[in-house]
């Protein structure tokens, strides 16, 4: 029994909505409704009312919910027994790029939180190259940005891949189809700040297919990019996971039949001998493992 699945049932329960028990969780309303799916096929039985008035118990929900409110806290309480975690104190300080702030980084906080009640998170939200120099420089502890580091202090480990893609408004001028990546190059591409990976990949995928000069428009942050692609202003080179709600509500598609560019590499790299931090980097690397179970493979891959 998924005690996940579980817990989404009884929030669902509780507050009587998807879309509520969605933003409790830090998921989508279409995990939510995958996760009573797959409980209700492994229990056999129907759980749950949907209509026009909102969501309600079965007779069978009814009786489930009283046992599954009994297993969880029985599993609360057993972790909480055996988990020391909870008694530890001290500071750790995350570094983050912008495309982990926008895709599973609230959920990994409230999982630390949650573990570590005593330990203050500091953030830090960064390019990449940035959190690299301040890793290196002792300021951080942890960061999750795209670049193996080798260095004796510090360890590295490949943790997944979010596919990218060509992102453009719906109805706009650049929402057309494109016979190569050549004449695609010609249209204004927004992307990543300049020098980053994904830039630079972006840069060579253009060029090598015959874009004499690219115009390629530098963006450090996600929401500025977001909000210029919603405004017709160009065509982005971003990781669709990153526009995962727009292009679900139609002001946002995708380009296809042309070649993405590479994928956005996912990094976590961390200072040896620090108090706590190889333990974080567990918790990172189980938070990032649900989200990519919730959101699929088209989203972002597990690195294997």
């Amino acid at each position: 029994m998924n005690l996940r699945f579980l817990e989404t049932f009884v929030w669902v329960a509780r507050l009587k909505s998807f879309r509520l028990t969605a933003e409790k969780l830090f998921t989508t309303q279409a995990s939510v409704s995958s996760r009573i799916a797959a409980l209700e096929a492994d229990l056999g039985v129907k759980l749950l009312l949907r209509d026009s008035r909102g969501v309600s118990l079965t007779p069978e929900g009814g009786k489930v919910l009283e046992y599954a409110e009994r297993m969880l806290e029985t599993a609360k309480a057993m972790k909480q027994s055996l988990d020391s975690d909870r008694a530890k104190v001290g500071r750790i300080r995350i570094g983050v790029m912008d495309t982990v702030i926008h895709t599973w980084m609230s959920a990994l906080v409230a999982e630390l939180t949650e573990r570590y009640p005593q330990v203050e998170i500091e953030l830090v939200a960064d390019t990449a190259l940035n959190l690299r120099e301040q890793l290196q420089k002792g300021f951080l502890d942890v960061i999750l940005q795209t670049d193996l580091l080798r260095e004796q202090s510090i360890r590295s480990l490949d943790l997944a891949r979010y596919p990218m893609g060509w992102v453009v408004a719906a109805g706009s001028h650049q929402h057309r189809d494109y016979a190569s990546l050549a004449e695609l190059g010609r249209e204004r591409i927004i992307t990543f700040s300049k020098n980053s990976r994904p830039h630079q990949e972006v840069l060579s995928l253009l060029q090598a297919a015959g874009a004499e000069a690219p115009r390629l428009n530098c963006v450090n942050s996600v929401a500025a990019i977001t909000r210029l692609l919603r405004d017709g202003f160009g065509i982005g080179a971003l990781p669709p996971a990153l526009v995962d709600a727009e292009l679900g509500r139609g002001e946002l598609v995708l380009l296809e039949g042309l070649q993405p560019p590479p994928s956005l590499e996912l990094v976590v790299a961390w200072q040896t001998g620090v108090a706590l931090v190889d333990e974080v980097v567990g918790v990172c690397r189980q938070v990032l493992e649900l989200y990519a179970r919730d959101v699929g493979g088209q989203r972002i891959v597990l690195a294997s």
